[in-house]
């Protein structure tokens, strides 16, 4: 067996295992006596999509039991990509998580495509908590923090006097983490600062440090504060950059090339004191996390919940990455369902050090859901729930208000049978049987 294989069976023999301890304490405590767990089964799934920023398509697993599971696709993705998997899920018990999603994660990918599975993560904890009458952080780990620390976006401006009360106005509403946009465009207008290729020349960098330093001189020299969206970079124009930004000590910076490129990070971090994040847009350990971490490409890792796998394999993915020393930042940019369940996530990890809220200018976002303390960010914070499964549920006159296409989960037969390579088959091949068992087995 070579190591990859190994830490991996090790990882889900461990996970396993507390899972169970967990599960079995809860039902001996706590168990909701409208339920036998023994007896549940998953009979459907729907889903719904919220205009927005970044619309939010929201699944609804039902159960024969009145027992549902919420869960959310990656913010602009499309509810199809977890719609897919209905047929894979049906008739099982969904108390059986590792085993549902060892089947149904053949089908998961690297950006978007990660939101499907991370989807059904995400309404799984939620039913199971409800079940056994704990809050999902509960069933992943323990709660190590109580507030879950939160940074948003700011509207940029190419006056750097108002980017920076922009994002003074941040402050004032309590958080203590920034992050700011350094489009290149900000100084493109500018004579010499702009390449052909459109990456900034050294004149255009001396032009961009002075929007972080116009926002160092509001918020504070000692406060948080990362950069991201640099636009198309080599290696070597990113290190150009982060050596720019060097003395006003930056959080990070974000996403200087592609994540996949693992060589090009490591080269990028090796030559500069500017710590590097990436890792919104992988989705699993093994692929896409496990190289940059273990060639310790990356200062800090960035994974997005509903891309990366949600609360199970994104927790695998931090405490692997707390493993080589390396911190978890979330990235997140989704609806009150999926910022729940990264909240129950976070509160679990070791080394997480923030997440991020891409709603602050939408007074209504906090208003999709009930069950939770409003406003849901206070002073920079959320307060991790501990009510059973995600605590949160879907306020439907609001919803309904910002329905992207009209529909509020409405049936979904055409997902009830397998589809393979463009023909319907009936059977489900291959898959693995509830108790995690691999069956290679064919009904057509």
């Amino acid at each position: 067996m070579d190591r990859r294989t190994l830490l991996k069976s090790s990882a889900g023999a461990v996970g396993s295992a507390f899972l169970a301890g967990a599960l079995t304490e809860a039902a001996a405590t706590s168990v909701n006596t409208y339920s036998a767990p023994s007896e549940l089964k998953i009979t459907d799934m729907r889903a719904c999509t919220v205009a927005a920023n970044y619309d939010y398509p929201i699944i609804r697993i039902d159960t024969n039991q009145d027992v549902y599971g919420l869960g959310e696709v990656r913010d602009a993705g499309v509810k199809g990509i977890a719609l897919i998997l209905k047929a894979h899920i049906l008739g099982k018990n969904p108390l059986r998580l590792d085993a549902i999603l060892a089947e149904i994660r053949q089908f998961a990918g690297q950006g978007r495509m990660g939101g499907g599975y991370s989807a059904v993560d995400m309404a799984l904890h939620d039913i199971a908590g409800k079940v056994y009458g704990v809050p999902a952080w509960r069933l992943i780990g323990e709660k190590k923090r109580e507030k879950i620390r939160i940074y948003c976006d700011t509207t940029g401006h190419k006056d750097p006097k108002v980017y920076a009360q922009r994002m003074l106005a941040r402050k004032k509403l309590g958080f203590t983490f920034f992050k700011m946009d350094l489009y290149t465009n900000l100084v493109a207008d500018r004579p010499g600062a702009v390449h052909e290729n459109g990456v900034a020349t050294d004149k255009g960098l001396g032009y961009l440090c002075e929007y972080i330093a116009a926002v160092r001189d509001a918020i504070g020299w000692g406060t948080p504060l990362a950069a991201d969206h640099f636009g198309e970079l080599t290696v070597n124009d990113a290190i150009r950059y982060a050596r720019a930004f060097e003395p006003y000590q930056l959080a990070w910076a974000e996403d200087l090339i592609d994540y996949r490129d693992w060589r090009g990070f490591k080269t990028i971090s090796d030559a500069m004191t500017t710590p590097t994040l990436t890792g919104e847009d992988a989705f699993g350990l093994e692929e896409g996390f496990q190289d940059l971490i273990d060639n310790r490409a990356v200062d800090i890792i960035q994974p997005d919940p509903e891309t990366s796998g949600a609360l199970r394999e994104t927790k695998r993915i931090a405490d692997y990455a707390d493993l080589q020393g390396i911190s978890t930042v979330l990235h997140f940019a989704g609806s009150p369902v999926g910022c729940m369940a990264a909240v129950h996530l976070a509160a679990t990890l070791r080394n997480f050090i923030v997440m991020e809220n891409h709603a602050v200018d939408m007074p209504w976002w906090q208003d999709l859901v009930t069950g939770v303390p409003k406003p849901i960010i206070q002073n920079g914070h959320i307060t991790v729930p501990d009510t059973p499964g995600l605590g949160v549920e879907l306020n439907e006159a609001v919803v309904k208000e910002h329905l992207r296409y009209p529909g509020y989960f409405e049936p979904t037969p055409m997902y009830d049978d397998f589809i393979v390579s463009g023909f319907l088959r009936v059977g489900p091949w291959p898959h693995y049987d509830e108790d995690g068992k691999y069956v290679n087995a064919v009904t057509y």
